[in-house]
């Protein structure tokens, strides 16, 4: 087992970030961690790399408690925070080469280098300062530095944050790749990333894990058996909407248009008619379509986050 989570909790005063936690990971997985801000992806990742410890509970890294052998576990672990903070002052050569210094890679340093640079495509950027690059130049240098010491986990905290569609892709083809030879865990928001690359997805909201199955699964677990997309002419009621029979949940999409949940094989479509003609409501347009992840995801969270406020 590559990474093993028993009854984790963080607790900062009378909040629990991370409320009894407990997952494993085996080795050559790549893990989708998701959930909505602040619901504790972060605060996990930094407690699997030793940056804060866990109130209570066990997290063992490759074999190493990361209570008892913080070492062995960041030698065993590649990070590339949310902050990806690099010496902008540095050139990207200079930088890895530094970081080849900290890891003790020793007289192979100079190979691990070129190597690395070759993987994460820093070569032509490489004679540049780090303050110098584009945003996803600056993340490739992070996956780079996390790489350097060819670790078996990679941990990587919103990596393809705040960059344009190309370089989205760019980072995530390296993500796939990486992933072919490493245990990789990484946040995201988004899903088409997470359905791209990931073999598994957990879910967490408010500090607990709400689901944890492959990607292909987790669609087919959590799905709704129809999915009915209606524009009105103007605003209606949610709960006109879900007491419509057979209606499972309802979210609003934009202005007028709602995605509606079926709990079972049958299309709602004549039945939503009915309910418009009786509310003197007029329909724009209908449309039966496939759930994704992402519409597995709000539904999930924004039933937890629901529970929560009753």
């Amino acid at each position: 087992m590559s990474i093993k989570a028993e009854n984790i909790y963080k607790i900062y005063g009378k909040q629990k970030a991370l409320n009894d936690v407990s997952f494993n990971i085996k080795a050559g997985e790549v893990v989708g961690l998701l959930g909505p801000n602040g619901a504790g992806k972060t605060t996990m990742m930094k407690i699997l790399t030793c940056y804060i410890p866990q109130t209570y509970g066990k997290a063992v890294v490759c074999g190493h408690d990361v209570m008892e052998s913080p070492l062995k576990v960041r030698e065993k672990v590649g990070y590339l925070p949310e902050t990806n903070p690099l010496y902008m002052d540095m050139y990207v050569n200079e930088y890895l080469k530094f970081m080849a210094n900290v890891h003790k890679i020793g007289a192979n340093s100079k190979k691990r280098v070129e190597e690395i640079i070759d993987i994460t495509g820093l070569g032509p950027e490489q004679n540049k300062k780090l303050g110098a690059l584009s945003k996803g130049y600056r993340q490739r240098a992070g996956l780079a530095q996390a790489l350097i010491h060819d670790p078996d986990v990679l941990i990587l905290d919103e990596p393809t944050s705040g960059l344009d569609p190309n370089q989205l892709i760019e980072i995530r083809n390296l993500i796939i790749n990486t992933g072919q030879q490493k245990t990789v865990i990484f946040s995201t928001h988004i899903m088409q990333e997470v359905e791209a690359v990931c073999d598994r997805v957990i879910i967490i909201n408010n500090g607990k894990i709400i689901a944890d199955a492959p990607t292909n699964e987790m669609q087919i677990m959590h799905q709704a058996k129809k999915i009915i997309s209606v524009e009105f002419d103007n605003e209606v009621p949610l709960e006109e909407l879900k007491n419509i029979e057979g209606v499972k949940e309802v979210n609003k999409e934009k202005e007028n248009v709602y995605k509606i949940f079926a709990v079972s094989e049958e299309d709602l479509r004549h039945k939503i008619f009915n309910y418009a003609v009786e509310k003197n409501r007029v329909i724009l347009s209908i449309n039966l379509e496939e759930q994704s992840l992402e519409d597995v995801f709000r539904a999930l969270t924004s039933n937890v986050a629901e529970e929560t406020t009753q």
